[in-house]
């Protein structure tokens, strides 16, 4: 134990020495008889995978996963699985694409069938799901769900089934089938209830419900969620942390409340997942509240990959687009009366038929009162004032008075 007590001491100052040492430790020869030796083994493993990770070495953990068969040859079933599970769990956590997720998995799964390791089995391809729906391949994706759900539901094993029908859901999701991946989700929330989630695990629950809700732009409900997984994460410290926070300060955007995005980043918050992921929100945020497109254009430019390759900002991109195109040309309309369209496209920097098509669509929205003399290219813009209730009431009245005089007369058809 001082070894690997030694290892882990060195890890932050000298990664290679210790990486060396734990290997020292996996290699040396075990006993089925030793339990002292193949905890300290087991140990050893989990925190060589982990600096791996750091070190984004994916080849050097791929290999270390393959390596370690014979030792788990010697231990108990449910150890071996364990031990492989938290393994492949830190390689795929990685998030750096390297084309051995899937060979990795499918290798692993096969070992594990040669082996009768049942419930190792559906672990990994509930694993393999997610990876199938990353790389895009959803058919693949359904059909693992379709075939393990069937086995998880003959053994009752309901955190695997939870996992499987979250994978489920988020498969939906991305295939734009809203009701399908709601309907899964709820499947997994009623698994849920009857079973202690890990905080990971609900964190992702919490996410994806968070994602679901920002679907149907109920953005509120959305932040409380992703608020949830975001603290889930953090407490684990897990990497999706930062994607929580991402989808937080989206949320408070597309409610309109830019200022709140600065607040959220105060303190330690801000300083723990500063980086370039957070800097696109606040860039986004800031636009949203000087209401300048121009602004927006240039941070989607700037923040390309942190804004277009995250699918769920990527689906909110075009309504914050609008929002923030509307937003803008009521700002710059707004100390007219009368104003050349030709202006408004010049100050925009937009083409004129493209301002005209969203000057008709506000009017239309009731965004502000106005009109477009389309004949002189001139938007006439109408002082707000609050519309007459008189004829409204009016109405409501007779309508009120006709059904009175409809109970009169059937009253007076019996009297008669």
């Amino acid at each position: 134990m001082e070894e690997l007590e030694h290892a882990s001491s060195i890890e932050l100052k000298d990664p290679e020495e210790a990486l060396k040492l734990y290997y020292s430790i996996t290699n040396q020869s075990v006993t089925a008889d030793d339990e002292a030796k193949i905890k300290e083994v087991e140990l050893a493993l989990s925190s060589m995978g982990k600096l791996l990770a750091k070190q984004n070495k994916a080849k050097e953990l791929a290999n270390l996963i393959k390596s370690i068969r014979p030792f788990l040859g010697i231990v108990s079933k449910a150890k071996a699985s364990k031990i492989v599970r938290e393994l492949v769990d830190t390689f795929l956590d990685m998030g750096s694409k390297t084309g051995l997720e899937i060979p990795l998995c499918l290798e692993c799964i096969e070992w594990a069938k040669s082996e009768k390791r049942t419930f190792l089995t559906q672990a990994l391809e509930a694993r393999l799901i997610l990876l199938y729906h990353s790389n895009g391949d959803y058919t693949q994706a359904l059909n693992t769900v379709n075939r393990v759900m069937k086995e998880l539901k003959k053994m009752d094993d309901k955190q695997l089934l939870m996992e499987v029908q979250l994978s489920e859901s988020k498969v939906y999701h991305t295939l734009g089938n809203v009701p399908k991946a709601r309907a899964a989700l709820t499947s997994a929330r009623t698994t849920a209830n009857s079973i202690y989630v890990p905080p990971k695990l609900q964190s992702a629950l919490d996410m994806q419900s968070g994602i679901l809700h920002g679907e149907e732009k109920d953005f509120k409900t959305a932040f409380s969620y992703f608020y949830e997984a975001f603290e889930g994460y953090d407490s684990v410290e897990h990497p999706f942390a930062l994607d929580g926070l991402k989808y937080m300060l989206l949320s408070k955007i597309m409610l309109g409340a830019p200022d709140d995005v600065q607040s959220l980043l105060t303190g330690k918050m801000g300083l723990k997942y500063s980086g370039r992921g957070i800097d696109a929100m606040k860039a986004i945020a800031d636009a949203g509240k000087k209401r300048d497109i121009s602004i927006f254009n240039e941070t989607i430019a700037e923040y390309d990959d942190e804004l277009k390759k995250d699918p769920v900002v990527q689906n909110h991109l075009k309504a914050l687009y609008d929002n923030l195109l509307e937003k803008n040309l009521v700002r710059i309309i707004e100390p007219y009366s009368r104003v050349q369209i030709a202006h408004v496209a010049e100050t925009i920097s937009l083409p004129y038929d493209i301002v005209e098509k969203k000057l008709s669509q506000i009017i239309l929205d009731k965004k502000f009162s106005g009109i477009l003399d389309q004949g002189s290219g001139v938007l006439i813009v109408y002082d707000g004032s609050e519309s007459d209730q008189t004829y409204t009431y009016a109405l409501d009245t007779i309508t009120h008075m006709g059904k009175v005089v409809d109970v009169l007369f059937k009253k007076a058809q019996k009297l008669s």
